[in-house]
């Protein structure tokens, strides 16, 4: 069993990470929290998620690998090699070697039966597919991918979502590079026949539901591990920083609905606490997810997975 795995109930979890490393500041990821919290917390903040010398936010790009009742089901899909991404320099043109990673966890890109996009941002979506021979097919041949239809109609520049001109620069930036992301990474899974489109909720197995939880994005989703006695949700960017947890109110600048993705938060998090299920964002470094435990009004990290810090 590889190193970075955990087993819950009859499910087999194991983290491959395509990339670490700091991403902007603290505060400007989550531009609505404050100075004053972070350093509070910085004796179990630091280093994994901040680092207060440059108030630099720290995440990791990683998928989650589940073995469920015989088959392999991969859990976002990073940023990609070989990607133009002009709303992200840092990520363009990347070459890493996640391919090699996954197999050796033991998963050659046959084997995946299932890939779950909790949403379509470029960083969870990238390996859906490689470049071969000056185009882009998917990655997993034999894989279904899962996708949230209200998050395919949003990003599709054909679709309604995309119809209004952008205001200025930096809307023209992003706008481009959601077109690009769209056309690399989604359009050819539709062309092969490997998409499928699920709202509201997507049973795939008797282990693990998927479930829309909109903000981030209109059709941000989350994935509901029951198995035995054993629970977790594997929530995507509905949470980028532990801060979140203690303040639920906080934003990442990656939100499109801020009012929606709040109050989602609140609630998965409740949720969390109440059944101790196990919270596992896309992007947390470190032990990589945690139980969650009310504190008062907000909540708090009760204990951290068994995943390896590395």
């Amino acid at each position: 069993m590889p190193a970075d795995t955990i087993t819950l109930g009859n499910v087999e979890i194991t983290r491959v990470v395509e990339w670490s490393g700091p991403v902007r500041t603290a505060r400007f990821v989550i531009p609505g929290s404050d100075e004053h919290t972070w350093r509070r917390n910085q004796e179990w903040l630091e280093p994994d998620f901040w680092t207060a010398a440059d108030d630099a936010y720290h995440c990791r790009i990683q998928t989650w690998v589940l073995r469920s009742e015989g088959r392999t089901i991969l859990v976002d899909t990073g940023v990609g090699n070989d990607r133009e991404r002009p709303q992200v320099p840092q990520f363009a043109g990347l070459k890493t070697d996640f391919p090699d990673r996954l197999r050796a966890a033991g998963v050659a890109p046959e084997d995946v039966d299932v890939v779950v996009n909790t949403h379509i941002h470029y960083d969870h979506v990238g390996w859906n597919t490689e470049l071969r021979d000056g185009e882009w097919v998917p990655a997993f041949p034999n894989a279904t991918y899962l996708i949230p239809r209200a998050d395919n109609a949003y990003f599709d520049p054909q679709g309604p979502g995309r119809g209004r001109a952008p205001r200025d620069d930096h809307e023209r930036v992003r706008w481009e590079g959601s077109k690009l992301v769209f056309d690399d990474s989604i359009a050819p899974v539709h062309r092969s026949g490997q998409a499928v489109l699920w709202e509201g909720a997507h049973r795939i197995d008797c282990n693990l539901l998927l479930e829309a939880a909109p903000g981030h994005t209109p059709g941000s989703s989350v994935l509901t591990l029951r198995s035995g006695t054993d629970r977790a949700v594997f929530v995507g960017d509905m949470l980028h920083s532990p801060v979140q947890v203690l303040e639920p109110a906080w934003n990442s600048c990656f939100c499109d609905d801020l009012t929606l993705a709040a109050r989602t938060r609140a609630s998965y998090l409740s949720r969390a606490a109440e059944l101790r299920e196990l919270v596992i964002p896309a992007h947390w470094p470190g032990h990589g997810a945690a139980e969650i435990r009310q504190d008062g009004d907000t909540f708090a990290i009760a204990a951290w997975a068994g995943f390896p810090r590395g």
